[in-house]
């Protein structure tokens, strides 16, 4: 092996020699390695020395390779381009064993991170890549193969789309804040309570006057508000007691079933809306891909299966004896 290793050439001057030799020019090939025209020459030079030949005629200001140098760079080239296919298919076998998948900062840390230990006992050999965003992000553009997006599949020709969890919103509070506030049991109990309104920058969410109008009351608007835009702050503040916000029974369920979350007000609004997984019509999804989409919908059904009697257990839990 030492034997070998005295032997041949550094691969930086076998990428030098290539490059030399291709363009017959060591100027062109300098700028193709991002090199000086002398770096390169000393490089060439210097295999040379080590091998013993001259790999180039030099003429004036030109180069050619001598028979030497014609059959060395055959070899080196076929070696070198051997090298780089399989280099590439490492790195492409890499990169189908990661998934991305952009979704909110909500989903992601409500949704997503609570079941990552599932994930990964159910697909180990998968390296799930999540990407947030204010907004959501366009999947040929990024390009991203699977996302999580609010709303209508009309309003997204240019994805295919399939449930994840329909829009069904309850407002919650925490129990330090109904030990100090009382039960608020229907919706205009609500009005005597402190708020909290998620501002969403981007997105469009339901809202406190949508929800109350959904029961039939008119919001007015108070005058001591507590508004945040980012859904996760918004639920912090409930469990810190902060007030009643509303909440997306899908992101905050498992809250409700331990208890850290109340659900009150009497009245559950659903939208008739649903959160999807999307994918891109526009190029197929990979087989890895295809795995974590077919495990989120997987979750998703399940919560469903589970979320309505859980909702009706926790609401009457909450209800004051």
């Amino acid at each position: 092996m030492e034997t070998f290793r005295r032997l041949l050439p550094s691969a930086s001057s076998l990428v030098v020699f290539e490059a030399a030799g291709r363009h017959q020019n060591f100027t062109r090939a300098a700028q193709e390695l991002g090199m000086t025209q002398a770096a390169v020459s000393y490089a060439v030079r210097s295999l040379e020395e080590q091998l013993g030949v001259p790999l180039f005629h030099r003429v004036h200001r030109a180069v050619h390779l001598t028979e030497a140098g014609e059959k060395f760079h055959t070899d080196v080239s076929l070696g070198l381009s051997r090298i780089q296919k399989s280099a590439e298919d490492i790195r492409a076998k890499k990169r189908e064993t990661n998934v991305t998948l952009a979704a909110s900062t909500a989903f992601a840390s409500m949704w997503m991170l609570p079941r990552l230990a599932q994930l990964r006992a159910d697909l180990p050999e998968i390296d799930l890549r999540i990407q947030t965003s204010v907004r959501d992000l366009d999947l040929d553009e990024e390009p991203i193969p699977l996302g999580v997006r609010g709303g209508e599949p009309a309003n997204w020709p240019q994805y295919h789309a399939a449930l994840l969890a329909p829009e069904v919103i309850v407002p919650v509070t925490s129990p330090s804040f109904i030990e100090a506030n009382g039960f608020p049991s229907t919706p205009t109990d609500l009005l005597q309570h402190r708020l909290i309104p998620l501002e969403e920058p981007v997105r469009q969410a339901c809202d406190w006057p949508e929800w109350f109008e959904s029961a039939g009351i008119s919001y007015p608007p108070q005058s001591r508000r507590l508004a945040i835009n980012d859904y996760v702050l918004v639920v912090q503040a409930v469990l810190a007691g902060e007030g009643v916000a509303l909440g997306w029974q899908h992101l905050i369920e498992r809250q409700m079933r331990s208890g850290a979350l109340v659900p009150v007000g009497g009245h559950v609004l659903e939208t008739g809306l649903a959160f999807y997984v999307v994918w891109p019509r526009s190029r197929d999804l990979n087989h890895q891909a295809r795995r974590v989409r077919d495990w989120l919908l997987e979750e998703g059904r399940k919560e469903r299966e589970e979320s309505a009697a859980a909702l009706q257990t926790a609401m009457a839990a909450g209800m004051p004896g």
